[in-house]
């Protein structure tokens, strides 16, 4: 069956990469605008006054980075605190507050730290990530990244969140003041790259202890990066300042930051051409996004992106808890034409989760990939009428997805899709503000929902550990002895690499064995940057992006 996309896109009122397939493209500007003329030549003398202001497309769930899981809470905190790691301006992992690490078997660690301070001025120690990391685990916590040190296997992680051991009992002493230990139940020889990540840079233990869930505010707040918190206006803006206490703050050029939680994409892009924001966010509007492309020259910078863009099934709600159902939606979900076609910015089609890029990864490409879109829809047809689903009985669900253009255009063309190839579905659409969406999808009160996950380090695993039985990030509660199993295969301490990478292709072909979700596409990172930001790298495929790099210049 021929799926008409022109027509049926048009119907919605939807031009999203219509220029692909001779449609007319709705975004500001023209498709057949001539190209902009060159800029002059950008002056290397630096402006008197360095200030940036960058959109991060949401409202932070929350500063404290035991109590957030998202991109737009990173963005802001990978400014304001350092884990052990860190990365350098390209992603690559790099020292942070240890200066030097070692192990003679990757299951014992020890990190010795560098002269560093709290913003306050109190020195940093060893005992302060020994607090963070079990405050982490501790089920008081409710981190939505509890596990996270259970899945790099530190000793008695995952036995804390479950309850089963006190947070006192984890694999993580302070020898003495400037030395960290480290103990694994597994050897994982990445372990140095996974602690870049936000939920395990540490935490003042002063700051919480004096003001509980209030220390994030600014009077309060402690940090140990490059910016401290100076004013956050809750839906306005958030305004971080040069932290002189840093260790590395004599390299430090830009002295003010502030980010804004604008959610829509146009605005984004109108006050950026306006002169108000410097950095957008990741976000360019798919319809816009060829002729802003043309118009703004190399001020599009556009590159490759450790993340996965998905359509999660609930599996303990109706009625995805049937697998008929859910590998029905899979099949007839054409993810070749929503990559070029819907999206149409140059992301790829997803038929893994785990990007093919991720390091570590061998490439898993389903069997049902090379049937046409015709044998796909009889076996969907198929599969739902044995789940009890016909003309008489359609199939209704609800699709959640967070405040957003491109969000919103993606739920409503995957819906009208299934519509078109199967005819008896329903599904209704529920918009809902980040915060209050992240929520919903915790507590499980969805039945499909969109999704995206971003690599928290560059290793497959960061990716297939969310679908872990057990695993804090497994929003729709899939749950396979099998896969658990192969993961934990992983972690052997006879593996090779090679035996690593055939594992993780395994358990990619349970997960679709399984129709654990929809795979939809692997994302491309496309923002605007004004010309005199200096140092702007388009070389970190996490987008892992640190302002202390960067500079403004005279303009």
């Amino acid at each position: 069956m021929k799926t008409h996309l022109k027509p049926l896109l048009l119907a919605l009122g939807l031009t999203f990469g219509l220029a692909a397939c001779g449609g007319q493209n709705s975004g500001s500007g023209s498709q057949n605008a001539a190209p902009a003329s060159k800029p002059a030549a950008q002056s290397t003398e630096l402006a008197e006054k360095q200030e940036i202001v960058i959109n991060n497309g949401a409202e932070p769930e929350s500063l404290d980075p035991h109590k957030v899981g998202g991109v737009p809470e990173s963005n802001i905190l990978r400014q304001m605190f350092v884990g052990l790691t860190t990365t350098d301006n390209d992603g690559n992992t790099i020292a942070g507050i240890a200066e030097k690490w070692e192990t003679a078997d990757n299951k014992v660690w020890k990190f010795t730290l560098r002269d560093a301070k709290w913003s306050n001025g109190d020195p940093i120690t060893a005992d302060d990530f020994v607090y963070s990391f079990r405050r982490l685990t501790d089920p008081a916590t409710a981190s939505p990244y509890s596990t996270y040190l259970a899945d790099v296997k530190v000793v008695n992680a995952q036995d804390i969140v479950d309850g089963k051991a006190k947070p006192d009992t984890l694999g993580v002493k302070a020898i003495d003041p400037k030395t960290l230990e480290i103990t694994l139940s597994e050897p994982v020889p990445y372990l140095p790259d996974t602690l870049i990540h936000s939920a395990v840079k540490p935490v003042n233990k002063k700051a919480i202890e004096q003001h509980g869930d209030k220390w994030t505010l600014p009077e309060n707040f402690v940090g140990n990066g490059a910016y401290k918190l100076k004013s956050w206006t809750v839906n306005d803006k958030i305004v971080m300042e040069r932290n002189p206490n840093y260790y590395d703050d004599a390299n430090t050029k830009i002295n003010q930051v502030t980010f804004l939680p604008i959610g829509s994409a146009v605005t984004d892009m109108s006050r950026f051409k306006a002169g108000e924001i410097d950095v957008t966010y990741n976000d360019i509007p798919t319809e816009q996004f060829a002729s802003l492309k043309t118009e703004m020259g190399e001020q599009m910078k556009v590159s490759p992106y450790l993340c996965t863009y998905y359509f999660e099934y609930n599996h303990k709600k109706a009625p995805f808890d049937n697998a008929n159902v859910r590998k029905a939606l899979s099949l007839t979900f054409d993810r070749d034409l929503f990559a070029s076609k819907i999206v149409g910015r140059g992301e790829t089609p997803a038929y893994m989760f785990t990007p093919p890029a991720a390091q570590g990864m061998k490439e898993f490409v389903p069997e049902w990939k090379t049937w046409d879109m015709a044998k796909r829809i009889e076996e969907a047809k198929k599969l739902l009428n044995e789940a009890g689903y016909n003309e008489s009985n359609p199939l209704k669900f609800e699709l959640l997805y967070n405040t957003s253009e491109n969000h919103k255009k993606n739920a409503v063309a995957a819906t009208a899709l299934w519509k078109e190839k199967l005819g008896f579905v329903e599904a209704t659409l529920n918009n809902q503000e980040w915060k209050t969406y992240l929520d919903t999808r915790r507590t499980q009160k969805h039945q499909m929902s969109r999704g995206g996950w971003c690599a928290d380090f560059n290793e497959a695993s960061t990716f297939l550990n969310t679908f872990k039985s057990d695993s804090s990030s497994n929003y729709g509660k899939y749950q396979s002895a099998k896969f658990d199993d192969l993961m934990k295969q992983t972690l052997s301490a006879s593996v090779t690499p090679e035996q690593r990478a055939d594992l993780y292709q395994q358990a990619e072909a349970e997960l679709d064995k399984d129709a654990a979700t929809i795979f939809a596409y692997h994302y491309i990172s496309a923002r605007l940057v004004k010309p005199y930001v200096q140092g702007y790298s388009d070389k970190d495929p996490m987008d892992n992006f640190q302002v202390k790099y960067w500079a403004v210049l005279k303009h």
